[in-house]
């Protein structure tokens, strides 16, 4: 009696689909087999899409895998996932992820009418004599909230507190000429005021007039900072409520936030504060 081929073991999703994470070492001709057998099975059974995650170290697993008709879907620094559809039906597997969510920090000091700005010392504004808001990229599995305030600690040494997102703005094919750019314009309170600047990337940091802040050239000569500009001038000048932060749970049990204008949103937390009170 032949022996029989052990299938390779995997999870089931929502969607009637396979993930199947490589954790122990196998020859490339073993793997082969155990996924060409593995392949039938879950036709069988009707799977639709396969996902395969090959840690760094089970290299040598990914040329049997696109052989069999498995495709590249994302990489990160300790794995690939390949993925395959094998139903009839239309392929529906989701893309890549197609965003990286970018934040830029209105930091003000309600005493002086000041803004925290900063000049960097690499990219895009090198050399250019431009003062900017301080902004930075969202890190994977952080809240807007959370990482924008990281952002203004870490380029400025002020610490400071998320009030609200005043705007946002989308842009295609921004990162790597194929990533779309998501940016949000966040309100911070300081809890701190004195600078100490990131050596490795800030070349200066200092507190500006609001109004010098929009006057500068380039901020009058491009018109999406000209809006901008303007926007944060509303902020520090007038009434402009934008949008805070509603915690709250996922259908899943997972914290999470929602952004909305700051004045429902504070009629939304003493929703919550009165149901909990009559528990």
């Amino acid at each position: 009696m032949e022996n029989q081929i052990l299938l390779l073991e995997g999870e089931t999703d929502n969607f009637n689909g396979v993930t199947v994470t490589i954790e122990e070492p196998m020859d490339a001709e073993v793997f082969t087999e155990r996924l060409k057998a593995s392949l039938s099975h879950w036709r069988e059974e009707g799977k639709k899409g396969i996902w395969i995650k090959l840690p760094l170290k089970f290299a040598n697993l990914v040329e049997p895998a696109v052989s069999e008709g498995f495709r590249y879907h994302h990489a990160e620094p300790d794995y690939l996932m390949v993925v395959s559809w094998i139903s009839q039906t239309d392929d529906t597997i989701p893309a890549n992820a197609s965003h990286v969510v970018g934040v830029g920090a209105l930091v003000i000091n309600k005493n002086t009418k000041e803004v925290l700005v900063v000049q960097e010392k690499s990219g895009y504004f090198k050399d250019k004599n431009v003062w900017k808001l301080p902004t930075g990229v969202v890190n994977e599995g952080e809240d807007i909230c959370t990482g924008v305030a990281r952002e203004v600690q870490e380029e400025t040494g002020i610490v400071a507190d998320f009030v609200e997102v005043l705007s946002f703005r989308q842009s295609h094919k921004s990162f790597l000429k194929k990533k779309s750019d998501l940016f949000f314009l966040c309100v911070l309170s300081p809890r701190s005021y004195e600078i100490t600047e990131q050596k490795s990337e800030i070349l200066q940091a200092k507190w500006m007039p609001i109004q010098e802040y929009v006057d500068q050239p380039w901020n009058q000569k491009n018109e999406m900072f000209k809006f901008m500009a303007n926007i944060c001038q509303k902020k520090c000048e007038e009434e402009y409520l934008g949008f805070s932060t509603v915690e709250t749970i996922t259908g899943s049990g997972k914290k999470s936030f929602m952004y909305c204008n700051a004045d429902h949103a504070n009629r939304l937390q003493e929703l919550r504060n009165q149901a909990s009170s009559s528990l």
